[in-house]
């Protein structure tokens, strides 16, 4: 049976209007009305920011950590809109965070990645918004689970939002990374294929973790065609009571944005460059050449999944598997190949080559 096809509406003129490349910028935590207003002032006056965000509501991991302002901050966040131009945005985890949020008039609400994970908490925020004439951004959830993220747009998508998005923060991991969250690029990338109209943002900020590689990564997700960024800024961001290492100031932000290019999927004409079409040609060409490869080896897998059957042997060869894998990654070494990436293909293959000979003693066990 087929996965179901993602549908989800929006609002087209919504769509056409909207900020190309669209830049959110502010701290990750409003904590005081002064610093919330002189923060603002500054980011106001970079071009191309468009949107402040602050959390007031902020879920910790540890419940003596600053939790934010709560409520005071909405108001905060009024002064930010009327005072400067700029559209306000914040996160909100339950229906009473909409409330509150609705009532004072905040223009763009945003699930953290905390909340996405629980389909209850995300039900709980569709039926608050039902009938709100408000734009809602979703973050990815924690782990790496694109039915997770599918399933809260679709949720709040029936509840009637269709000026709708997502954000990319990056995923919680056990692998000791730069990051503090991991890219995995290519789980947005697969939304982007299957909600290809749907508005992608980064926030390097929570993938970064730290301030350093802000640039590399806004630089990436533009290169992935996202549609732009929301990056933490704050007015002094040695002394931000939340995450202050991945906070920069007003006039860095400014810096990374002037150094940024902001390539374009096509030609104007809506002509792919002929150029690209050749090299194009050529990967598609040796990707069947590599399909071909693997389905012979697919082959050679179920034969050693037999023999082991009939020497009564064990499927996971420890020995053989580290030998393989020291050889190919000394292989790629030599190769100039990434050995991370190839040590992850390995370990992908060897797993399918795993479950494809169980599947083989199985056959014959039931026969």
């Amino acid at each position: 049976m087929g996965s179901r096809k993602v549908e989800v509406r929006l609002d087209r003129e919504w769509l056409e209007t909207m900020e190309q490349p669209l830049i959110i910028a502010g701290p990750c935590s409003a904590e005081s009305r002064e610093q919330v207003l002189a923060t603002a002032r500054e980011v106001a006056r970079i071009p191309g920011v468009t949107m402040f965000r602050a959390g007031i509501w902020k879920p910790r991991t540890r419940p003596h950590d600053f939790a934010g302002v709560g409520k005071e901050g909405l108001g905060w966040l009024r002064e930010v809109r009327e005072e400067t131009g700029l559209k306000v945005t914040l996160e909100v985890a339950n229906g009473h965070h909409v409330y509150e949020a609705l009532k004072y008039g905040i223009d763009v609400l945003w699930i953290g990645a905390r909340t996405t994970v629980s389909p209850f908490a995300v039900q709980e925020i569709a039926d608050a918004l039902q009938g709100a004439d408000v734009t809602v951004w979703v973050k990815n959830p924690m782990n790496p689970d694109l039915q997770l993220w599918i399933g809260a747009l679709e949720r709040l998508n029936n509840a009637g939002i269709t000026r709708l998005g997502a954000i990319h923060r990056g995923f919680s991991t056990y692998e000791k990374t730069v990051y503090r969250n991991a890219p995995r690029w290519e789980i947005p990338i697969e939304l982007k294929r299957q909600l290809p109209d749907l508005p992608l943002l980064c926030d390097p900020s929570h993938i970064a973790g730290n301030r350093t590689y802000l640039g590399e990564l806004s630089q990436t997700a533009f290169d992935l065609a996202m549609n732009g960024l929301m990056i933490e800024t704050h007015i002094h961001p040695g002394h931000a009571l939340s995450d202050a290492k991945q906070q920069i100031t007003p006039d860095e932000l400014s810096k990374l944005l002037k150094g940024l290019r902001f390539p374009t999927a096509q030609q104007s004409n809506g002509k792919t460059h002929a150029f690209l079409e050749v090299l194009r040609q050529q990967i598609d060409f040796l990707d069947h050449e590599l399909l071909e490869v693997i389905s012979r080896r697919v082959a050679l897998v179920e034969r050693i999944g037999e023999y082991k059957k009939e020497q009564n042997m064990t499927i996971l060869q420890v020995k053989r598997w580290e030998q393989v894998l020291e050889d190919r990654l000394k292989q790629a070494n030599l190769m100039g190949l990434d050995e991370n990436v190839i040590k992850q293909f390995y370990q992908i293959i060897h797993q399918y080559s795993i479950a494809i000979q169980s599947r083989v003693m199985n056959e014959q066990i039931a026969s």
